[in-house]
């Protein structure tokens, strides 16, 4: 179906981008197709799927066979833990453990907290990161500011020591960036703030991570957990990667084979393995592992700097044009110009989010998301303020998200800005 372009378009004042990067970052998809759905899963970056494509043929068991073809996957399987783990900045005692996704890894830390752990998070988490946790865990509102962030955190850990057993462990989880404002949370800050009263912080970088780097050491944190398909590599494979002796010392998240190293004649005769083979029982994820690698490989090799400053400026771009729009409503939890990634949730007053997505993707061939993006809480909480700052009483229950990367153009901005003026 052709694309009706309006006249009335907003001036777009925000810098042009420079052009998609090429090569191993190239991300596939179909022609015609316009896909601004990023956050939900990023598209195959060219790196990842040659990768499999070459390993392919040498498709055999993992750790438990002797012939050529096992020992290569093997060599294959661990070399990828190596580059994942160096990649994230792991520290020498770290265990980088493969699992299916960034949901999957952090009830795999859920699971491997201490008896009489407390967890604190924000309201403004991703459901991943609020629903694993254990009851009696801290839950503290979404803050105005990042500083209000670091503020909160500081208050609610001296109250938790001040009232409990100082002895008992404490674990902050926090997002890296919001899934759905992009907005980037003060993550280094907030692990200063954890050390300071004992705690540990766990960090999820699913949506952080494809945009900007990501380096336990640099940010102290204690945990990070990632997805694979958010990171171009999508072959069921994320990660977490983080301080041992919980692990460890935690019962095994997959019970079965490789996760053991004796199991006796009797029922519960059995010794776990240490180290990440304790939690990555059954065959594991070859090739989510070696595409996740080849991705962080070719980032590695990339300019990042000039990557984000591509990003940055089609999400300029973007959220100009969006505030060109008067029937446009950005969401937003920090002011509006905190830093953020390639990540905008909007809605259009007086019309159906999931109708306007609908449509997008009927009439223009434009795929976004629509709904409350598994962050519940927050989403209803930005809704609220939406229309509170704007005085319109018109405005849907649940929201769009336009979301960009690798691969994405001005073109595919000005598509969608345009598409939208046509709603009005």
């Amino acid at each position: 179906m052709p694309v009706t372009l309006v006249p009335s378009l907003p001036t777009i004042t925000a810098p042009a981008p420079t052009p998609a990067p090429s090569g191993p970052l190239d991300v596939l998809g179909v022609p015609g197709e316009i896909n601004l759905d990023y956050a939900a899963t990023a598209p195959c970056a060219r790196a990842a799927a040659d990768a499999v494509a070459e390993l392919l043929p040498w498709y055999a068991s993992v750790h438990r066979g002797a012939g050529a073809l096992s020992r290569r996957c093997t060599l294959a399987y661990e070399r990828a833990r190596q580059t994942v783990g160096d990649f994230f900045g792991a520290r020498a005692d770290d265990e980088v453990i493969f699992t299916r996704n960034t949901t999957d890894a952090l009830n795999l830390l859920a699971r491997s907290l201490p008896a009489g752990t407390t967890v604190v998070t924000f309201a403004g988490e991703h459901h991943a990161n609020l629903l694993p946790w254990p009851r009696g865990s801290v839950r503290l509102p979404v803050p105005a500011d990042p500083d209000g962030a670091v503020r909160a955190l500081a208050a609610a850990l001296t109250e938790l020591r001040r009232a409990s057993n100082p002895a008992l462990p404490v674990l902050v989880a926090v997002t890296g960036a919001s899934n759905v404002t992009g907005e980037q949370w003060p993550v280094a800050e907030l692990a200063r703030v954890a050390h300071r009263h004992g705690a540990r912080i766990a960090l999820d970088a699913a949506q952080l991570a494809p945009h900007v780097p990501v380096d336990l050491l640099a940010l102290d944190v204690d945990y990070v957990a990632v997805s694979g398909h958010k990171l171009y590599a999508p072959f069921g494979a994320g990660v977490l990667i983080g301080r041992a002796d919980w692990l460890d010392a935690a019962p095994p998240y997959l019970a079965g084979g490789g996760a053991t190293s004796h199991v006796g004649p009797a029922t519960h005769d059995v010794t776990w393995a240490t180290g990440p083979a304790r939690h990555e029982g059954g065959t594991p994820n070859l090739f989510g592992a070696v595409a996740l690698a080849a991705v962080c490989t070719a980032l590695t090799e990339a300019d990042r700097a000039a990557l984000a400053a591509r990003e940055q400026a089609l999400l300029a771009r973007l959220r100009a044009g969006i505030a060109a729009l008067p029937h446009v409503v950005e969401l937003r939890t920090f002011g509006p110009d905190a830093p953020r990634v390639g990540i905008v949730s909007f809605v259009v007053a007086g019309q159906d989010s999931a109708e306007v997505a609908a449509r997008l993707a009927a009439e223009h061939r434009i795929g976004v998301r629509d709904g409350l993006f598994c962050a519940h809480p927050l989403a209803r909480r930005l809704l609220a303020e939406a229309a509170g700052r704007s005085g319109r009483r018109d405005l849907p229950p649940t929201a769009l998200r336009a979301s960009i990367g690798l691969g994405s153009t001005a073109a595919q901005v000005d598509r969608l800005l345009a598409a939208l003026a046509a709603l009005g």
